[in-house]
């Protein structure tokens, strides 16, 4: 990623601004009702560089780094819609693995379409059995001839449904980690059937899918670097999935308190504005204590990773602190909306349903803790 100067971040700031408030704001409340967004979002999204940002200008990308992923996620977040920067943005789950690990051909063919907005990318890692114990996935692909044949399932795939290609971890070798690789597969690939998850407590204009392989032959040309070297290209992935993840926690937090502020000072309550009683002030200022030192932590990761640095540690604890931020901004946001928060319509109360996501998306809360005591020796 090219790192970008205080006036490129303004710049990009103002153009994620003025795309969700005129593509977007008027129309969310309306997607999340329906279950979804229009896939013509994404194209009109690819034509501002939006999804192409961080990635190499030869393949339709746009200049970013991680801060500047950092600021997409905050303007996104003002919609108070997890699931729109969930969907609209899955193939930044999708394609890194496709990037850092494809050959030249492989790149030209599957990642300029999806940054322009005409395809859709996406990531499938989580299986029935289990989704963090990535060493003992159990799809499997057995090599035959110039294919591979895949056989297993996986489920929680963000954009799993309408994703023209997915980036899909197998079993090539044996077992543990040093027996999974990573393949491309492409939707109209036969024996590749997916089923819509759309029962979900929050991210409800997200897609979500189990996906089903029965004997589905892909091309031995989709594989992503070599065979039984996947779960490298799966790490690296996580590392920057958590940090994505951290980022949107925080920004949603901002956003329970900036509304339960606008929120707590229109409403009167026996005769006064709601943000004269000192209980509600100490608990705005309770959120707002939480919110500052993640958010700096945030930026401080974000600069490191930037400097070459994979603080994999630090960055499973930012991810910790960063939901159980959210968490208790969104509690918080409830309980001074009151009543109102219990009403759908409120961002307060949309985002409350999808706190839990962030903190099992990604690797689980424990499993966070888990591995930050291993990277430190404990």
């Amino acid at each position: 990623m090219s790192v970008l100067d205080d006036a490129d971040r303004e710049a990009l700031r103002g153009t994620l601004r003025g795309f969700i408030e005129r593509e977007v704001m008027p129309h969310i409340d309306a997607w999340e009702e329906a279950g979804g967004f229009p896939r013509e979002l994404y194209a009109r999204a690819g034509e501002l560089g939006i999804l192409g940002l961080g990635y190499p200008e030869e393949l339709g990308g746009s200049p970013g780094d991680s801060t500047a992923i950092i600021i997409l996620c905050e303007e996104f977040a003002r919609t108070g819609s997890g699931g729109l920067i969930a969907g609209l943005c899955s193939h930044g789950i999708g394609l890194p693995p496709i990037l850092n690990l494809g050959t030249d051909a492989q790149k030209r063919r599957f990642i300029p379409d999806v940054l322009a907005g005409r395809k859709i990318s996406a990531l499938a890692i989580t299986e029935p059995s289990g989704g963090s114990d990535v060493a003992n996935l159990k799809t499997v692909a057995r090599r035959d001839g110039d294919h591979y044949v895949v056989h297993g399932s996986k489920t929680f795939i963000t954009s799993g449904v309408r994703a023209d290609h997915v980036t899909v971890a197998v079993r090539t070798g044996p077992p543990g980690l040093g027996g999974i690789s990573l393949l491309v597969v492409e939707a109209d690939t036969p024996g590749f059937t997916r089923t819509a998850l759309d029962k979900k407590m929050g991210w409800w204009c997200s897609d979500t899918a189990t996906l089903y392989f029965d004997d589905c032959r892909v091309p031995a040309a989709n594989l992503l670097g070599e065979e039984n070297h996947g779960f490298l290209g799966i790490m690296q992935n996580f590392n920057r999935e958590r940090l994505m993840l951290a980022a949107m926690a925080v920004a949603f937090a901002q956003v329970c308190l900036d509304e339960s502020i606008a929120y707590a000072r229109q409403r009167e309550t026996f005769g006064k504005p709601l943000v004269t009683r000192q209980v509600i002030r100490h608990k705005l200022v309770d959120m707002a204590t939480r919110i500052h030192p993640v958010r700096t932590w945030l930026y401080q990761l974000a600069q490191r990773i930037d400097a070459g640095e994979w603080p994999i540690a630090e960055i499973c604890m930012l991810k910790n602190a960063a939901t159980q931020c959210v968490e208790f901004c969104a509690k918080e946001g409830v309980q001074i909306f009151g009543g109102a928060g219990f009403i759908r319509g409120a961002k307060v109360e949309r985002i409350y349903r999808e706190t839990k996501v962030l903190a099992i998306g990604g690797g689980a809360e424990e499993i966070m803790k888990d591995l930050a005591a291993k990277q430190m020796g404990l």
